[in-house]
């Protein structure tokens, strides 16, 4: 437990109905109680009670806010301690007004991310709920935050927990061959160390086969709308985005620089990146915008190639298509309310059928099989709802690696029936390897460095 009291306010700064300003600490009662003019004293109410009062000035007694305070009596708040919540009126000035006086008192102003890891560290939560209330906040689709959700929740700590427990019990069984070898044969022993190994790597892999699509809902797929000036790129954006984000002409070469939108299609974050025509052009600031295209093809997850359908294939787009040959591209033949010019025998020697997408931009038309197109790509058709655990966190994808390597050389060893002694080894470290994941035994510069990334009130 901490000894000191923090606070920060825990909700966007700007205009709003209320602001919420969370303080928390063995000293958050007494020491907003000292602000708090009400009818009832604070440090006397029940825990989870609301109370209706004024934030008045100690020195001067007058009223600077008229606010509601929330009581929240360790253990039973978020972080375990002592908790208050002061909900004012939404303005930068009534909230600059109550953080001002609480930074008086004996009370500081809370580091990013503070109250969910003292959360972590007071042992209300393990490390991956705590990195999942960032993925909580950060959800740019339904399907993201229902993901981060379950895994505030320890759908992922239970599935590490039953994998740790497992390997727990291969380790008593090894101790139990070293100290008892009279009542036990060491090839048994190699016998079950080799189906435990086995099945926690199968259940490893498990988790692994839902880290492409975890790190897609986490993270969104980076996506280079490409293809000539004057083809509807833009037009695409807007549409995708329900927004006119991007000037639309029909002079060639309106889009000079790369323009950013996230949308979601499927309930798939995309992050759209509009980029300006690529052609040859004697125009020194187009010339810079085909440059920044150029190095956001390099950069995308996905790529979708917009063709005229209009007009005949053109050098240039030839070379791009040599150029992206064996990226993840959607080939989207726009203008399809006019009479087609492509040669699809082309196009199918560089993309089958189901990656080229007939479309008319304009009238919208061609949407849902684009949508379907990304599916299909990306998740088979569908992202699996119910119960699947997706991982999604970076670290743990790492974490869960080593500790299947670990375990392959804890089961190679005892095929060639290694002393189990020896085979100890790989297991432990299997086992340490999935408790970092939780937060065990891992270091303070690993946890400062994940929490600060977090928002200041959270």
């Amino acid at each position: 437990m901490f000894s000191d009291t923090i606070a920060a306010i825990s909700t966007a700064v700007g205009e709003g109905g209320i602001a919420i300003i969370r303080v928390s600490g063995p000293d958050a009662v007494q020491e907003v109680e000292r602000i708090f003019k009400s009818k009832n004293k604070l440090t006397q109410v029940d825990s989870h009670t609301v109370h209706y009062g004024h934030i008045a000035d100690p020195k001067t007694g007058e009223n600077l806010e008229e606010v509601l305070v929330t009581v929240m009596r360790a253990p039973r708040s978020f972080t375990t301690e002592d908790v208050v919540e002061i909900s004012a009126h939404g303005g930068v000035i009534s909230v600059k007004r109550v953080m001002d006086l609480l930074l008086l008192l004996n009370i500081r102003l809370a580091e990013p991310g503070e109250f969910t890891k003292r959360a972590f560290l007071n042992g209300r939560i393990d490390l991956s709920q705590a990195e999942a209330v960032m993925d909580l906040i950060r959800s740019k689709s339904d399907r993201a935050f229902s993901v981060a959700l379950k895994q505030v929740e320890g759908t992922l700590s239970r599935k590490i927990n039953e994998l740790r427990h497992t390997l727990v019990e291969t380790l008593a069984h090894i101790e139990v061959n070293i100290d008892y070898p009279e009542h036990d044969v060491e090839s048994l022993t190699s016998e079950f160390i080799k189906e435990k190994s086995q099945h926690v790597m199968h259940e490893i892999d498990k988790l692994l086969k839902t880290a492409q699509e975890g790190k897609i809902l986490r993270e969104g797929i980076t996506t280079a709308i490409i293809g000539r000036p004057n083809v509807g790129k833009s037009s695409l954006l807007n549409t995708l985005a329900q927004d006119n984000r991007a000037i639309v002409t029909d002079i060639p070469g309106t889009t000079r620089d790369v323009i950013e939108e996230f949308v979601t299609i499927n309930n798939i974050p995309l992050k759209l990146l509009d980029t300006a025509g690529i052609r040859e052009t004697m125009d020194v600031v187009e010339q810079i915008g085909v440059e920044r295209s150029k190095h956001a093809v390099n950069e995308a997850d996905l790529i979708l190639l917009v063709l005229n359908a209009s007009e005949p294939l053109h050098q240039d787009e030839l070379e791009l298509m040599e150029q992206i040959r064996g990226r993840q591209c959607i080939v989207i033949m726009n203008k399809m309310d006019l009479p087609s010019q492509l040669d699809l025998d082309i196009l199918h020697r560089y993309y089958p059928e189901e990656l080229i997408v007939p479309m008319s931009v304009k009238a919208e038309e061609g949407i849902d099989r684009l949508e379907e197109a990304i599916s299909n790509l990306f998740f088979s058709g569908q992202i699996e709802g119910g119960d699947l655990t997706y991982v999604s966190n970076v670290r743990h994808i790492a974490l869960l690696k080593k500790s299947k390597q670990s375990l392959q050389d804890a089961y190679d060893a005892a095929e060639q029936l290694i002393p189990i002694d020896m085979i100890q080894i790989d297991v432990r470290m299997a086992w340490e390897q999935l408790s970092e994941i939780l937060g065990e035994a891992v270091g303070d510069s690993l946890i400062d460095q994940i929490f600060s990334q977090f928002c200041l009130g959270k």
